[in-house]
């Protein structure tokens, strides 16, 4: 451990929100615990709450292959004097996503590439619930692509930031807060205020219908309100469009994901026994599940030169930042009023924790 404290040099900037910034970073020295790239999430100390709620969240979460590694947590020193925290977690190369849906050009992505991203986002939902957490902001842009060593792209679930308990957790307290992007609520979430395992069900299918159709599950005019949209997630008859060009066993999915009343809502267990998940590319799933721990993540020359001894360890962040549009912000409440968070366009990445470094003084 060198003496400024970190273990990692930083490389670029990758994306940028309210929360802070995520770039690149590589180990300084060879380390059985760091994998040679690595995503940091980094924030002032002073500003950085949210992110050590993740970390919190993070440490409940005991090993999956769908949900990004996060390998501890630093405490660095900027250039500007400020302390600041930073998260290690897991270099997705492929990017989010939502990204990959926005490369389609509004045409979908191939059925069998739905299928397994699918199987690997429900494989996270249901790990994060079996944990007794509910993830609260399932969307494309939460969900990056990880290489494995065959050379596939496969789905893990990001960004814990807004996690909270579920309601059949112990140490669950009253929150009447409500969370994620509008676009992606379930109807419960936006007419009773509950979000529980359901509700991540709910949004599931609408990342399943965007990556199948290329456009998101609810149109709507640009100019929609936040309370225009409310109205029609909350009508009861009200239910996203399903393309009549997909198959069968897709349309099925969806109709059990998108079932209004939460109590009827099919489970990420149940899901995983549907037939458009179920038995899906298995040699790629038994890869993932017997050695995800040790997967090595392949170090591009533009990425390691982006990595030098030189580059600081912390980027000082404006404390605000100007709003990005409301159909993919992330939302807070303030009583009974919603406001808008920032996201960034850029792929960001966020996960759980797996190994922690010591955070304060060695």
């Amino acid at each position: 451990m060198d003496s400024d404290g970190t273990s990692w040099f930083r490389g670029r900037v990758i994306g940028q929100g309210s929360f802070g910034c995520v770039f690149i970073a590589k180990p300084k020295s060879n380390s059985s615990f760091l994998p040679p790239l690595m995503a940091v999430k980094s924030a002032e100390v002073s500003a950085s709450a949210s992110l050590q709620k993740e970390k919190e969240v993070f440490d409940n979460l005991n090993g999956c292959p769908f949900v990004l590694e996060c390998f501890g947590e630093e405490i660095t020193m900027g250039e500007n004097g400020e302390m600041a925290y930073n998260l290690l977690l897991e270099y997705a190369a492929g990017g989010t996503l939502g990204d990959l849906i926005e490369k389609c050009n509004g045409n979908g992505l191939p059925e069998k590439d739905v299928r397994r991203f699918t199987r690997c986002i429900l494989e996270g939902i249901g790990h994060i619930h079996d944990s007794g957490y509910v993830h609260c902001d399932v969307k494309p842009d939460n969900i990056l692509l990880v290489a494995t060593q065959s050379g596939k792209f496969v789905a893990k679930i990001a960004d814990l930031g807004v996690a909270k308990r579920s309601r059949h957790c112990k140490r669950q307290k009253f929150d009447p807060s409500m969370r994620g992007t509008p676009l992606y609520l379930a109807p419960e979430t936006v007419v009773q205020h509950m979000q529980e395992a359901p509700s991540d069900i709910w949004a599931l299918g609408c990342v399943v219908l965007e990556m199948l159709s290329g456009r998101q599950a609810w149109i709507v005019k640009e100019d929609c309100s936040i309370d225009q949209l409310f109205s029609i997630i909350g009508d009861e008859h009200s239910l996203p469009e399903i393309p009549s060009r997909v198959s069968k066993e897709a349309r099925d999915f969806l109709r059990r994901c998108f079932v209004r009343k939460p109590a009827f809502r099919f489970t990420a267990e149940m899901l995983l026994d549907d037939p458009f998940v179920k038995g899906f590319d298995e040699e790629l799933f038994r890869e993932l599940e017997g050695d995800y721990s040790q997967e090595q993540v392949t170090l591009s020359n533009a990425d390691a030169e982006s990595c030098s001894p030189e580059c600081i360890s912390f980027i000082p962040l404006e404390a605000n930042s100007s709003l990005s549009s409301w159909g993919s912000a992330q939302r807070t409440n303030e009583g009974s009023t919603i406001t808008v968070k920032e996201l960034s366009s850029n792929p960001t990445v966020f996960c759980r924790s797996f190994f922690a470094i010591p955070a304060l003084a060695r």
